[in-house]
């Protein structure tokens, strides 16, 4: 048998063996196993590795925007007319949140930690000054007091005198700065002095610059990578008691600033948020790339914030129980101090129309009011996301208070935020590399194939060639006989 002869035969039996291993390879998922049984180890909240760094200290920077509704006819407002309102902002604060008081705990299965919030104003990405810009908006001290009074006419009398004697009315006219971070109230001042409990000072985010919302305890993603930065206790506590059933004072999920790796698109994602005194879930909604990294994204669907009568899961919420506001509308009174704050999206955006009716000026849209979570599925990181809230307040005629006048039963905007982070461009390059290699790693049964069929092409066609050359040979033979 000659070289070539030799050469063919070899390349043939590559081909198969080739062919056959790369087929097996595809079918047992051997490297995508591997893959993933790296990541699952990898990532978890352990000291050296980049998942903690990054959980530890969030390099892409996070954005807080405010923006505020200036109402232009408080005099109508008061004689029953419907309010005209208009947006102002945003006023952009860059947001620092990295976590202190880091506790390794139960042999690195849990961790605990601390997230002080710290709010920086970035004039370039505003559109105003907050410590000049003017807002006339509803006096909310003035709601609260209103409101923890009426149920008593002695209480009415004396409310309705310090309201007087104060010259305070329904609304009032703040800087952005005080509105956001506190004032002293004259109101809140007055009654401090016989509650000491009542904090003279209000806003906003009032003592929420330099401070944290408590201490959580998060589990590593040790014993299940499932489990990854997944929160088991807040305050010490394991669930809340705000709420009238156990399902809605549940503390599902982690904080909302990371998930856990190899996420489908048929889970649900959980988070917790502190500002809105509940857990919250997300659903798939579309495939799309940030910076060219592959991300899923998650929604809040419509029925996390419907009424109980929609959704009868959110009964709960209902406070006091079976006192149900409409779809959209989430009463938190009762983690803020008694106010009656009312969160829902950004002008009312999935809300019941009667609530977008009742305003003037509020323009709904799934763009700029939709909160949402654009995540990485292999690694489970934030690549991009939005939070987006917006803070209403209830106000109603109550009798025995002048200030109330003839103002119809609403939910009044005051304000609404926008919290964005979006990865950075060094996080993304990282990130970017990450995912090419184990693409590199998952396609090798499918470079073995094509090396196979290559393989395979070239024993056909030296087949060919030495048949011909044979063919060739004995052709004199024959001649000759």
């Amino acid at each position: 048998m000659g070289t070539r002869p030799a050469v063919t035969y070899t390349l043939g039996i590559l081909c198969i063996i080739l062919l056959i291993v790369s087929i097996a390879l595809l079918v047992t998922k051997v490297f995508p196993h591997t893959v993933d049984n790296y990541i699952k180890k990898d990532v978890q909240l352990k000291n050296g590795t980049a998942a903690f760094e990054t959980w530890e200290n969030p390099p892409p920077p996070i954005y807080m925007q405010f923006y505020f509704f200036n109402v232009t006819n408080p005099d109508e407002v008061l004689k029953g007319q419907k309010p005209f309102l208009e947006e102002r902002g945003p006023y952009t604060y860059r947001e620092y949140k990295p976590r202190e008081n880091v506790t390794f705990m139960d042999d690195g299965k849990i961790v605990s930690a601390v997230t002080p919030k710290t709010y920086v104003f970035v004039p370039e990405l505003s559109t105003g000054d907050p410590e000049i810009d003017l807002i006339r908006t509803v006096n909310i001290p003035v709601v609260t007091v209103i409101n923890m009074a009426k149920y008593s006419s002695s209480y009415i009398l004396l409310a309705e005198a310090l309201l007087t004697f104060e010259s305070e009315g329904l609304f009032t006219t703040r800087t952005v700065h005080e509105l956001l971070w506190g004032y002293k109230d004259p109101v809140l001042a007055t009654v401090h002095k016989f509650m000491s409990d009542v904090d003279e000072y209000f806003g906003l985010y009032y003592k929420m610059n330099g401070t944290d919302d408590g201490d959580y305890l998060f589990l590593t993603g040790k014993m299940n990578y499932k489990d990854f930065t997944q929160i088991i206790e807040w305050k010490g506590n394991k669930s809340l008691d705000w709420w009238t059933t156990d399902a809605c004072n549940m503390i599902n999920g982690t904080d909302g600033t990371s998930f856990h790796p190899l996420i489908s698109k048929n889970e649900t994602v959980h988070f917790f948020s502190s500002d809105l005194c509940r857990s919250l879930y997300g659903t798939f909604e579309q495939e799309l790339a940030v910076k060219r990294i592959p991300a899923y994204r998650f929604v809040l669907p419509s029925e996390v914030f419907a009424n109980a009568s929609e959704n009868p899961a959110n009964s709960g919420f209902c406070v006091p129980a079976d006192d149900c506001l409409g779809t959209g509308l989430l009463n938190v009174s009762v983690c803020r101090q008694g106010a009656p704050i009312i969160l829902s999206s950004p002008h009312f955006y999935q809300a019941d129309p009667k609530y977008i009716d009742d305003i003037e000026g509020m323009h709904p849209n799934k763009i700029d009011h939709e909160t949402y979570l654009d995540i990485n599925p292999l690694t489970g990181l934030l690549v991009r996301a939005a939070k987006r809230v917006q803070v209403n307040i209830y106000v109603e005629q109550v009798i025995g208070f002048r200030q109330t006048g003839n103002i119809q039963s609403l939910v009044f905007p005051i304000m609404y935020l926008n919290e964005s982070v979006l990865i950075d461009d060094s996080s993304a390059a990282k990130l970017n590399s990450i995912i090419l290699q184990t693409d590199v790693v998952t396609a090798i049964p499918f470079m073995m194939m094509g090396l196979g069929i290559l393989f395979g092409l070239i024993f056909i066609i030296l087949a060919c060639t030495n048949r011909e050359g044979t063919e060739a040979e004995r052709a004199p033979l024959l001649n000759s006989s």
